[in-house]
């Protein structure tokens, strides 16, 4: 059973879907009324990212820069250097996979409040095949000093994300989803920056996970408790700073955890909290996610199953992870 404080839809069977980059657009907005110095930078994609919804509203404080992401984060750090909140948007493979080293020295160095929005991440793009289906950006981003991570679980949520990094005052880099997903929280279900949610409450394992594979994690929890198998369900949507209490509280309370993120297993969400547990509180951890591959084409439904990151898939890993425990 969920967590009565954390304020899901009541049928997680039956949700609404939306894409997780819509809710990025409408949080520039909230941003931009919020705080006339939030800036909006897009490399010609401007409606794939939902930046138009910014431009339409604020015109004058939105800037297209054109196929040039290596320009788009130095602009956009020029602009930080000089008072300005800029948010730069495109797909994550482009930003920050193509300008990788713009970031690192001009932004996550200097230590300026941009914030970076790589959109279209993970195997769910789904056709556009391996070139474009960005499963190494939160290693990337993780690594780098100073930079907040954030995955969002669904459009609610990124819309949340997308205002509470506007207001930080750190570099930050926010992943979103081009497929539409299903959306689970609500805007009374609550969110804070750094700070871990328990969807799910359980003794026998912890499945914490980032991003929209959460909800095929709470599907799987349901049908685990019907096979007496109770697991506990961590939104673990702050990548960095992780939250290492909460994480080390789940591992105390269960002995068994397992991570689920669209993304490689090697430097993301797994990385870090095994992080965590070998610092803290060593248990086995299980890792749901991209095995040290590529992605390649299919529809997102079909991907999701092939690569392993479905329910079916969480189930296994938790009786596994189980297993070791005894």
């Amino acid at each position: 059973m969920t967590y009565p404080d954390a304020k899901l839809v009541a049928d997680l069977s039956k949700t609404e879907m939306a894409p997780t980059r819509q809710g990025y657009g409408k949080g520039l907005v909230t941003a931009g009324e919020k705080d006339e110095r939030v800036v909006v930078l897009c490399a010609d994609l401007t409606e794939s990212t939902f930046s138009h919804l910014f431009k339409e509203k604020f015109p004058g404080r939105f800037i297209e820069i054109g196929v040039a992401e290596q320009n788009l984060a130095t602009v956009a750090s020029g602009l930080a250097n000089y008072g300005k909140i800029p948010f730069i948007s495109s797909y994550a493979v482009f930003s920050p996979g193509r300008n990788n080293e713009q970031i690192r020295t001009n932004i996550s160095l200097n230590n300026v409040p941009v914030k970076v929005a790589g959109a279209h991440a993970g195997i769910s793009v789904g056709p556009d095949g391996a070139t474009h289906q960005a499963l190494e950006d939160i290693a990337l981003m993780r690594v780098q000093p100073n930079m907040t991570v954030v995955v969002p679980c669904d459009v609610v949520e990124a819309e949340k994300a997308t205002v509470a990094v506007a207001f930080n005052d750190k570099p930050s880099y926010i992943r979103l989803g081009r497929e539409k997903s299903p959306v689970f929280t609500t805007p009374d279900t609550p969110f804070m920056l750094g700070r871990a949610e328990i969807y799910r409450d359980g003794k026998d394992a912890a499945i914490i996970g980032c991003g929209i594979l959460l909800h095929n994690a709470l599907i799987a929890a349901e049908e685990l408790a019907g096979e007496g198998i109770e697991c506990m369900v961590i939104n673990s949507h702050t990548v960095k700073p992780i939250d290492v209490a909460t994480i080390v509280a789940a591992a105390q309370k269960t002995g068994a955890v397992v991570s689920v993120e669209e993304h490689q297993v090697n430097g993301g969400l797994g990385s870090a909290i095994a992080e965590v547990l070998s610092k803290n509180y060593p248990v086995p951890q299980e890792f749901i996610g991209a095995q040290d591959r590529f992605g390649e084409s299919g529809t997102a439904a079909e991907l999701i199953q092939a690569f392993g990151l479905g329910k079916d898939a969480i189930k296994e890993a938790v009786k596994k992870v189980i297993s070791r425990k005894k």
